[in-house]
């Protein structure tokens, strides 16, 4: 079986410019990156800083695997206020349009807000219905720019926080250039992944691969907390799995870049030895 790619968000390291790690993950051996969408490690506001990433990116021969899109309490995109689901949906659509010049693969966005109130049930189901109307409409516009838009399962406890959430809403949309990426931390917060992989086997495109106690979002390295990862394993080589693999490691642990990439160089490599094995 072909390996896995596996590839290094730059969200490791959003404390810092993307110009300075770039050629620190090349010279690491990664050949693809996710790129993270913070203001201060990349203005995405800015198409001139975007096209430098772009050239960078080009000059080093790292692809742009996928873009984060942003994520934050003023963003929603659910919102029972026309105003703000206006405002979020043109931030989100200033993103797809940085990921377009980076050439990226993936443009992986957060369904729901970053809120963990949950709304009486008939909110509830209109934010769904707000979340899949907008998902329509940025599908269409990544397939224009040959990008296929990914639905990140979120934290349990914020609002569209289960996977359940994300198949209604692409079952709601008519799209066909919509699917899963599926962050192993987020799934295995308050219970094991289990089966998990198998519900969404026939839209999983791509993962966001972490590790955690089971408690918070950690983002540790694979093999550091309560993950399975050879049942992973063994269970996207029974489904054929062929996409991508998105290191997503923390860069808050009060490690150097360098350790972090040493981190991830090991992670990559455990990886492969699991799906070898």
């Amino acid at each position: 079986m072909e390996s896995w790619q596996v590839a290094l968000s730059t969200g490791c390291f959003y404390k810092m410019s993307i110009f300075d790690v770039l050629e620190p993950i090349k010279n690491s051996g990664f050949a693809a990156v996710e790129v993270c969408s913070s203001p201060g490690h990349l203005d995405y506001h800015d198409p001139e800083k975007v096209r430098k990433a772009q050239a960078l990116l080009s000059e080093l021969g790292l692809e742009a695997m996928s873009f984060h899109a942003p994520f934050a309490k003023g963003i929603d995109i659910t919102s029972p206020d026309r105003g703000e689901r206006e405002r979020s949906a043109e931030e989100i659509m200033k993103a797809a349009e940085a990921a377009e010049i980076l050439r990226v693969k993936n443009f992986v966005i957060h369904p729901g807000p970053e809120k963990n109130q949950a709304p009486p049930a008939e909110e509830f189901l209109k934010r769904m219905k707000n979340s899949a109307e907008f998902v329509q409409e940025l599908a269409a516009r990544c397939q224009k720019c040959g990008m296929r838009l990914l639905l990140e399962n979120m934290i349990p406890s914020l609002l569209f926080g289960h996977i359940r959430d994300l198949v209604w809403i692409i079952a709601s949309v008519s799209s066909l250039n919509v699917g899963i990426c599926l962050d192993t931390g987020h799934a295995s917060i308050g219970s094991p992944l289990g089966n998990i992989p198998k519900k969404i086997s026939g839209y999983l495109d791509m993962l966001h691969v972490n590790d955690n106690r089971g408690e918070v979002d950690e983002h540790l390295p694979p093999g550091e907390g309560t993950v399975d990862w050879g049942q992973l394993v063994r269970d996207l080589e029974a489904m054929g799995f062929s996409g991508g693999m998105v290191l997503e490691l923390s860069g808050d642990r009060g490690f150097t870049m360098e350790q972090v990439l040493e981190q991830a160089v090991d992670s990559r490599k455990f990886l492969k030895d699991l799906q070898r094995g």
